[in-house]
């Protein structure tokens, strides 16, 4: 899974569900997309696989302002978030599951140890 977004952090509001507890394995598909069938059991194995991650499967169509915001530009692309909501990898097409597992690992050994606000958060402001 190759790609990074620096500095993205996604909350429950944004994805409309509770983030895992150690990682979650977000899912943008759309209707008709055979790859996004695959994928879908791919990151549900994966998910089974380890305690307190979570998979969820997003409809990119109805939810053209999470994509835009995240630039997804084709079905499926996944997002491998951190405990905090913290993208750590993303990937468009359908990932192999020994990448997903990598992705994973990753997401579980870092962790976030600084604050990244979400997407769905008010900017922060300084108190100088």
């Amino acid at each position: 899974m190759p790609q990074q977004d620096d500095g993205v952090r996604l909350g429950a509001e944004s994805l409309g569900v509770p983030l895992g507890e150690r990682a979650t394995l977000v899912q943008f598909s759309s209707a008709f997309c055979q790859p996004c069938r695959a994928t879908r059991r791919t990151l549900a194995e994966v998910a089974a696989m380890v305690d307190g991650v979570t998979h969820t499967e997003i409809d990119a169509e109805s939810r053209l302002g999470l994509v835009r915001r995240l630039r997804i530009e084709s079905t499926p692309t996944v997002l491998v978030l951190d405990a905090q909501g913290v993208i750590v990898r993303r990937a468009a097409g359908q990932p192999r599951k020994a990448d997903v597992i990598a992705a994973l690992g990753e997401a579980v050994r870092e962790g976030s140890p600084r604050y990244r606000a979400p997407l769905d958060a008010p900017p922060r402001t300084s108190s100088r």
